[in-house]
């Protein structure tokens, strides 16, 4: 028993060490290198770029923001061998990396037999390192560049002391030649805690509001979230139904992710407990001869006080790939001004390409875009003619302000012309939902594409950009267009949504599903749904067929968790039954199912429960922090971690070390936050 025991807490212990050195720059003993890599002309992120420390194994790849970071750097001097397929090789000398500190080193490139406008501006800053000073930034002025006698950046860069380029064309950053500032030795640096910075990119762009600063202390500009506020405890006397719409999306859980990995806590209001719990897979077996099956689980809970968790999972049949229906599938795509920040159409490029190689070959493609106006770029394409359509999404550059409505009603009036009730028929929205021309609202154009999701044609939502971004916009054209919300915010969720998950956010097996679940009084004192909350349903118009629910695709899951109180003493072993209503994927035939939810089904202790029950409650309580609600006020992530480490020890998985992760370091932000 006692070695039972210490082998979580020894797993802790290591996944603490581990946690804490992907949040700091490292272990007092290390440091690291960070940065962002753009191109010289056009000032878009370098995506794919090798940044190798010389002499180690030690390097990392930029991001499609043009991001790298290498992590764990002994203290010493260093140098960065910087390459791409498509610009020229270059080398940054004397990196000089300092224990807990993080040395930043951002670069221009340029592209090989690339020339450059006579007039350029570089603005860059670096601590102690040989190069003229103003404030903390080094200014190579305007004037001094427009009088330089060079046409190209290997001319410019040779004009400055510290960068010379060999007869290969590689750009060495460097100091020591004749008349000019040497770079210290290594030893000359203090050894202080503190961050170095050399950048050699242009400014970022003005906020949104205006102003030199981003409203309410942000940590991004004009992002776009609603408050639906967290469900409360509920007496079975005063209401024993409990009815909400299903909800398959996980965006709030990527989009948390996408800021912790950028630096900064995620706002409140963009988290959505549900998003977070159906993130994960618990494997639920999958039906044989109906549509769903449903499937219980209960323990007592963790996190709450004198409770039970009930975990509800509804699992959808199973469909392969190449027995999916055909596709009608319209790209309408946001080719906005926005849309070029951080590279956002290119990474919407390369997720539809991706998706057009997993296309079967009956079905077709056709693109819509918008930016002042709205038009058509490709017509209903056969995925026979690929090199057609892949040239069609290439071709996609950004341009003028964001008339959403008009992209989504001209994508609409596509799929409508060529409508075919026996294939799937799905507009595939790409934006940041940032609208300011026309209907800018969600709502506003919700009224007008309610008749075409009647009609089968379904709408889904990929989000893409961090600043500039409306999730509320996004969310809710996801929910009432009968299709679903993602949020994408690198090519390796591109490829899980695309690729992996393909046939199943494609081919929808059930309309306007609702689940009630029907609680026994006499068993149940009071009760709390986790999440859910924009999903909510009023009771009596749960058998309503006209009350919009949620839909579900091939293969998904769906999973619901509830907090209960028991009464006491309670005799009986009927806790209450859970009904689900739907449409088939045609829209036109109702079928309900219900299963019985007994006491006998709780494991007596959490700790017995299975791995997944406890993912699912980790996932849970983890929203429920982070949004502050009232009911995880005494929750430690301490004890998240220990209980994630105890599953780590049964199932090492990636998404399970990444949400290890994720609250490691929102425990870190926590500690700050308190200190200031």
């Amino acid at each position: 028993m006692r070695l039972k025991k210490i082998i979580p807490i020894l797993i802790l212990l290591t996944l603490l060490l581990i946690a804490n050195a992907m949040i700091d720059a490292g272990s007092p003993e290390t440091g690291q290198i960070q940065g962002t890599l753009t191109d010289v002309k056009s000032g878009d992120p370098i995506i794919g770029a090798s940044i190798l420390v010389v002499g180690t194994s030690m390097g990392a790849t930029s991001d499609f923001d043009g991001k790298y970071l290498i992590k764990r750097l002994k203290p010493g001097s260093y140098t960065l061998r910087i390459s791409h397929l498509e610009y020229k090789t270059g080398e940054v000398q004397l990196v000089v990396v300092t224990s807990d500190s993080s040395t930043t080193i951002s670069l221009q490139l340029t592209k090989k037999n690339s020339e450059l406008d006579k007039t350029i501006s570089v603005i860059g800053s670096i601590n102690k390192l040989g190069m003229t000073e103003v404030g903390n930034q080094v200014i190579l002025g305007r004037e001094q560049i427009e009088t330089a006698p060079v046409t190209t950046v290997d001319e410019l860069l040779a004009a400055v002391s510290e960068v010379v380029a060999n007869n290969k064309g590689e750009v060495y950053i460097r100091g020591g030649r004749n008349g000019s500032k040497k770079l210290p030795h290594p030893s000359e640096f203090s050894m202080q805690k503190r961050n170095t910075t050399m950048n050699c990119m242009v400014p970022p762009p003005m906020p949104a509001h205006g102003g030199n600063a981003i409203v309410n202390g942000e940590a991004y500009d004009a992002m776009f979230f609603e408050n639906y506020g967290v469900n409360p405890f509920v007496d079975t006397e005063d209401d024993h139904l409990s009815t909400f719409a299903i909800d398959v999306d996980d965006a709030s859980y990527v989009m948390a992710r996408s800021y912790l990995n950028r630096g900064s806590l995620p706002p409140n209001d963009a988290i959505r407990t549900e998003e977070f719990v159906n993130h994960f897979d618990y494997n639920y077996a999958p039906p044989r001869n109906r549509p769903f099956n449903i499937h219980f689980e209960g323990a007592p809970s963790q996190f709450g006080t004198n409770s039970q968790l009930l975990k509800i999972g509804i699992k959808g049949k199973e469909i392969a790939k190449e027995h999916r229906k055909d596709a009608n599938l319209v790209f309408v795509v946001d080719i906005s001004g926005s849309m070029g920040s951080g590279n956002r159409l290119g990474l919407v490029k390369k997720a539809l390409r991706m998706l057009v190689d997993e296309l079967n070959q009956n079905d077709r493609v056709g693109i819509i875009v918008y930016g002042s106006y709205a038009e058509v770029r490709l017509q209903l394409t056969s995925i026979r003619n690929k090199q057609s359509i892949i040239r069609a999404i290439e071709a996609l550059n950004t341009a003028g302000a964001t008339i959403a409505e008009a992209g989504i009603m001209l994508g609409y009036k596509m799929a409508q012309q060529n409508f075919d009730k026996r294939k799937i028929n799905r507009i595939i929205l790409c934006s940041d939902g940032v609208a300011n021309v026309g209907q800018t609202g969600a709502d506003q154009i919700l009224k007008q594409i309610k008749s075409y999701a009647d009609q089968g044609i379904t709408l889904s939502t990929i989000g893409f950009g961090m600043g500039n971004y409306n999730d509320i916009m996004m969310e809710k054209l996801g929910n009432k267009g009968n299709g679903s919300y993602a949020y994408v915010d690198d090519i390796n969720e591109a490829h899980r949504i695309f690729v992996e998950n393909l046939t199943g956010n494609l081919q929808v097996i059930a309309r306007d599903v609702k689940i009630q679940v029907d609680f026994n009084p006499q068993v149940v004192r009071s009760y709390r749904l986790l999440g859910y909350e924009n999903r909510d349903v009023a009771d009596n118009k749960f058998r309503d067929d006209k009350e919009d629910g949620g839909e579900i695709g091939a293969g998904h899951e769906v999973t619901a968790l509830y907090e209960i109180k028991y009464v006491k003493d309670a005799k009986s072993d009927y806790v209450g039954t859970v009904y689900v209503r739907y449409k088939d994927d045609s829209g036109e035939e109702v079928s309900e199912i219900n299963r019985g939810i007994q006491k006998s089904m709780f494991h007596r202790e959490f700790e017995r429960a299975s791995y997944e029950f406890r993912l699912a409650t980790v996932a849970a309580e983890y929203a429920e922090v982070l949004r502050k609600s009232y009911w995880a006020k005494d929750s430690e992530p301490q004890k998240l971690l220990s209980v994630a480490a105890e599953l780590l020890g049964e199932h090492h998985t990636d998404e399970l070390i990444e949400l290890i992760s994720m609250i490691a370091k929102t425990n870190r932000f926590e500690e700050n936050l308190a200190q200031r």
